[in-house]
């Protein structure tokens, strides 16, 4: 592993780890693929897609192919917010503060699909782009991964199906609808957000597709993280790519205008607050890059895929591996749509098709 400094001005320096790839099988492809491990400019979207812009840059000046950002990379992930963990929120009070810290951060997030500025960072720097965003639809938020190709199109996207405890009181959820993995040239390519990935069910609807590079921008900076990616890179027989912030408390604005709640005392401007742990996992369960406590990062491994038919020769969890009369799985794909019309068009066009039928059996 080759440890790079960066060149990314903006902020501190950015350590890349990049994992070459030696033994990789000639007859297989190889992916060079890069976690982003870095902090959102918080209640500044501008600011962040300029950030985002540069590492993407640094990135595919390393080879990068694809290129994975944390969970609510764009937007922000509201740690220690009072409207997140340690919530202290009066219902039906309309002048408690946690409201007003709700507009904010629902200014923050951004329209889908009018993501014209990642698009054109794709298309750029000739990457795929898999970016973690807070996504507004009217004033609703969810917590959201976008699909961006080399050609600058958007491809799509994956809402959050579970927000995770008190995330529910700020985030939507998603729907069956948008659980997409995309065939494209790297290989079969999806993402689950952070601890949506502990359901059972909906990681095998991935495996369904026939995902091969698993991705999980995520929040959780614990030890047993890397348990969980391990364990899905061995059950999926797929490459894992988590990718999480880091974050310091200054990273995020000053008190009072935001506050950390659930640490005690406010913390120093210096306290780590989210120390990362972002990794790259292959199909037999090696660690290739990661993960890495240390600071923002740019965490880069070459993706030998001959490596998936070798892990799934032993362990087919969709295929030979199966028992489907006795365990199988139904997923609704559906868009559940709280409100649906029906246009007066449309009823005419019915009814004289029903009347058209009913002519023709007399």
């Amino acid at each position: 592993m080759a440890m790079v400094p960066s060149s990314s001005g903006g902020g501190p320096p950015v350590i890349a780890e990049v994992e070459m790839n030696s033994g990789a099988d000639s007859g297989a492809t190889t992916v060079r693929a890069t976690v982003v491990q870095a902090s959102t400019v918080f209640y500044d979207t501008p600011a962040t897609l300029d950030k985002a812009e540069r590492l993407i840059e640094e990135a595919a000046g390393y080879g990068s192919q694809l290129v994975v950002f944390p969970e609510a990379f764009v937007g922000g992930y509201p740690r220690g917010s009072t409207f997140g963990f340690g919530i202290n929120i009066t219902i039906g009070n309309p002048k408690d503060k946690s409201k007003d810290e709700f507009r904010k951060y629902h200014a923050a997030a951004i329209d889908v699909p009018e993501v014209t500025h990642l698009a054109a960072m794709a298309g750029k720097y000739k990457i795929f782009l898999v970016m973690g965003v807070i996504e507004r639809e009217g004033y609703t938020l969810y917590c959201s991964v976008l699909f961006f190709d080399p050609l600058g199109r958007y491809l799509g996207k994956h809402r959050k199906l579970m927000p995770t405890a008190l995330e529910r009181i700020i985030w939507g959820f998603g729907d069956g609808s948008t659980i997409p993995v995309y065939d494209t040239p790297l290989g079969k390519i999806g993402a689950l957000i952070c601890w949506e990935n502990k359901m059972p069910l909906l990681r095998t609807a991935l495996y369904g597709k026939g995902i091969e590079i698993y991705c999980a921008p995520t929040a959780d900076s614990r030890q047993v993280w890397q348990a969980s990616m391990t364990h899905i890179a061995l059950e999926g027989g797929c490459f894992v790519l988590s990718a999480n912030q880091f974050c310091r408390r200054k990273d995020y604005p000053p008190p009072p205008e935001y506050v950390f709640s659930g640490l005690g005392e406010e913390p120093s401007p210096d306290t780590v607050v989210c120390p990362g742990g972002s990794v790259i996992i292959s199909p037999s369960g090696e660690v290739l890059a990661g993960p890495n406590y240390e600071g923002e990062a740019l965490i880069t491994a070459d993706l030998d895929l001959g490596e998936i038919a070798r892990a799934k020769f032993d362990f087919d969890v969709v295929g030979h591996y199966a028992r489907p009369e006795v365990l199988s799985l139904v997923v609704n794909d559906q868009p559940h749509l709280p409100v649906s019309f029906t246009s007066a068009a449309e009823n005419e066009k019915t009814s004289a098709a029903k009347s058209d039928s009913t002519a023709r059996l007399y």
